[in-house]
Formats: structure tokens, sequence, C-alpha cells
């Protein structure tokens, strides 16, 4: 007795992988990037270290928050421009 072939099933497109594609690189940071970074993290320190320590010219000795809130900036742009370095 012949079988029957039955139903074609037809498929869902949301069923279907998608076709792979390649990724895309990122251009490498420029050598002088990577420095840049650490030099303002280290001069970020330097403010606040500094500031607490009355050095700093104009505070009579005294720490200003002033000038940690620079010292904390300074250390913040380094530290965000490390997300960017490839």
């Amino acid at each position: 007795m012949p079988e029957s072939k039955g139903r074609q099933k037809k498929r869902s497109p949301r069923y279907r992988a998608a076709p792979q594609q390649a990724k895309k690189r990122h251009k490498a940071s420029p050598r002088w990037y990577g420095p840049l970074l650490i030099t303002l993290m280290a001069l970020g320190v330097v403010v606040i270290v500094l500031n607490y320590m009355g050095l700093i010219p104009g505070t009579d000795g005294d720490a200003s928050s002033i000038w940690l809130w620079v010292g904390l900036g300074i250390l913040g742009v380094g530290f965000v421009g490390t997300s960017f370095w490839h």
C-alpha cells in the first residue's frame, strides 16, 4: 500500500535563523589615548591630595570643596574615557 506524503508544514518566518553577520571591528584608539587617560586620572588624584594637604594656592591652608569637585571631575573624565578605549 502506498504511503501518503502528508501535508507540507508551512514554516513561520519567526523561527528561521537570521543569517550571521560579521561583527563590526572598532577602529583602534590612537597611541596617545591611553597615556592621556592615565595622566588625567593621576592629575585628579594629585589635585585631591594637594587640596587636603592645603598646598593649593588660594585655599589658605584649608581644604576647599571646590578643589575636591575639580579633582573628582578630572578623575571622572579619565574613567569615562576608558569606556571608549579600544
